[in-house]
């Protein structure tokens, strides 16, 4: 019986990664060669306009948009993606560009949104869903756990369901809000086998990853979950306001799954982290870089499968190692991440902070329940301090 078909997973961004630099050569980025040429030659790619520096809402826009222009087989599709772009404006003017046929909006239910999906998978296309918001998964998983995800292995690889499901994720919306609308549970996600999730938190990461999920679809026939944080989707700064830290140019090329980004190269300590935690945690380190604690900064990117080979190449080298995890602390990605450490034979001090096992509340008890920067460091600062 057939098993999930393999996917490159060789290479690192190693930006700022200088003991990883030797190995940037040896780099495999995932896609079809027909793809990569098209792709290269797309007349969007080729202004410098349209190369700079955007937020990740914008990044996944453009690259959607790049899609469906380069692949005739792209289908993008949900509640409210097409008139009206989206309730963040994600996929404004793709259906004026492209028509209904190929971006549409469903019945506002989610298991009409994936069922769709099923069937244009079946049919040949790469069909992009979209869910409105995490908590709405959840009523239609077994459109992913039971029929996507499954059909591979009970065919023995005769049949396959090939889709790329876009989900608004996560909590820290401000002035809207709740629990239906922060969820920011991925366990039920993150145990199906052969699921692929990719978490961008950045607008080049957005658009690599987003890449590399419709090749993934496309070539191996992978169902790919793709997490978008809401509260990330139009940010434009970092360290304070007006510095437009946060913007980055959309990358045309793609990024191996389960493969880490590094931010920085201080050997103290290890922060890991993803989505909302990213800013957070880089917040967080400049902070501890003026008390003289210097840290690195771990995204993981993908949360199935995890960066395993990353995780422990920089565990290793600073020795210490904080996990900072906006999922709750029981069934969040932080236990999978311990137990990755541990069962590797790491030994060095090993720390976790998390968001409180409850629902995301309404108004401003949402801080009492939320990872924060403040947890990060403080939580560093311990650490370092035995």
């Amino acid at each position: 019986m057939a098993l999930a078909p393999k996917v490159n997973q060789t290479s690192v961004d190693t930006a700022a990664d200088p003991e990883a630099s030797a190995d940037t050569a040896n780099r495999t980025a995932l896609d079809d060669g027909a793809s990569t040429s098209a792709d290269s030659g797309a007349a969007d790619d080729s202004s410098p306009a349209a190369r700079s520096p955007m937020t990740l809402a914008q990044a996944v826009n453009q690259t959607l948009g790049e899609l469906l222009a380069r692949d005739s087989d792209v289908l993008v599709f949900g509640e409210d993606v097409g008139r009206k772009g989206g309730v963040y404006g994600v996929t404004k003017g793709l259906q004026r560009r492209f028509g209904a046929r190929r971006v549409f909006d469903t019945l506002l239910d989610e298991q009409s949104v994936l069922g769709t999906a099923l069937g244009a998978g079946l049919a040949g296309f790469v069909p992009v869903p979209e869910i409105q918001y995490l908590a709405y998964v959840h009523n239609a998983l077994d459109q992913i756990r039971g029929e996507a995800a499954s059909l591979q292995f009970f065919s023995g690889g005769r049949y396959r369901n090939p889709m790329v499901v876009r989900i608004a994720s996560y909590a820290y919306q401000r002035g809207f809000g709740g629990h239906f609308h922060n969820d920011n549970s991925v366990a039920a996600l993150r145990d199906i086998p052969g699921l692929v999730i990719a978490s961008p938190a950045r607008a080049d990461d957005a658009a690599a990853m987003l890449r590399t999920c419709v090749s993934a679809a496309r070539v191996d026939g992978r169902v790919c979950v793709y997490l978008e944080p809401i509260a990330l989707y139009h940010t434009r700064d970092l360290y304070e306001s007006g510095d437009d830290a946060w913007l980055a140019e959309p990358s045309t090329e793609p990024v191996d799954i389960g493969r880490a980004r590094i931010h920085g190269s201080g050997t103290d300590l290890l922060i890991v982290t993803f989505g909302n935690g990213v800013p957070m945690s880089l917040r967080a380190a400049h902070r501890l870089s003026e008390k003289g604690i210097h840290t690195r900064v771990l995204d993981l990117r993908w949360l199935a499968p995890l960066p395993v080979e990353d995780l422990l190449t920089h565990a290793r080298t600073t020795g210490r190692v904080l996990i900072a995890d906006e999922t709750r602390r029981t069934g969040g990605v932080s236990e999978s991440l311990c137990a990755t450490l541990v069962d590797a034979g790491f030994t060095g001090p090993l720390a976790r902070v998390t968001s409180e096992d409850t629902f995301v509340p309404l108004g401003p008890a949402t801080a009492a329940v939320l990872l924060d920067e403040t947890s990060i460091e403080t939580a560093a600062t311990k650490l370092i301090a035995g």
